[in-house]
């Protein structure tokens, strides 16, 4: 009680009433989170599931479209500012992972330019088909700022990603990665208890 007191009174009168709105307003939409702080949109065409203990800052945004889409949150998983996940097929993160401000995490695109699907340029991208490829994420991964994670991509647990990266490609469990795109700098060694610089990268 006397560490809400003392939080409230160092937000002032404006602050305090922001807060309480936002706890309100997450115990109605989000009963399981612990906050989320208004403004949020949220889509629910498909499946949502968050896990006890989520909380954001303001600007969350869950795309969950389609009827057999999902996005699955884990317990304990925190987001800064504007994290914004679009769930087209299938999205699942895992317990107490931490995003900073500005992350997407997208399963989805308008067209395909890879493999089997090849977009025309000449139709208008909102026009062409949505192409989607699940993404996992393991736990207890940290994503620093504006980090953006790809369709496709398979992310394990103990996982560091470095600031403004792209994640393109899947990354194994206990590495840090780096870059645009993101690419393995450092894995944790269980053994010396240090992430240790890769020499293969």
């Amino acid at each position: 009680m006397k560490y809400i007191i003392k939080t409230l009174s160092n937000l002032g009168v404006i602050g305090s009433l922001r807060l309480l709105f936002s706890l309100i307003l997450s115990k109605i939409c989000f009963p399981t989170a612990r906050i989320v702080r208004y403004p949020f949109y949220i889509r629910k065409e498909g499946k949502l599931s968050i896990g006890f203990g989520f909380s954001a800052n303001a600007g969350l945004v869950l795309d969950v479209f389609g009827k057999d889409s999902q996005l699955i949150i884990g317990d304990n998983v925190m987001a800064n500012y504007r994290l914004h996940i679009g769930a087209a097929k299938y999205v699942k993160i895992g317990s107490n992972t931490l995003f900073g401000s500005d992350c997407t995490v997208m399963d989805h695109s308008h067209g395909g330019y890879k493999g089997e699907s090849h977009s025309d340029p000449s139709i208008a991208p909102v026009k062409r088909e949505l192409v989607s490829s699940p993404i996992i994420i393991g736990n207890n991964c940290w994503f620093g700022d504006r980090v953006f994670i790809t369709p496709g991509v398979t992310i394990g647990d103990g996982v560091v990603v470095g600031a403004g990266s792209i994640v393109t490609k899947d990354l194994p469990t206990n590495c840090l990665a780096v870059g645009v795109p993101a690419k393995i700098v450092k894995k944790f060694s269980y053994l010396t208890k240090h992430w240790e610089v890769c020499i293969n990268n």
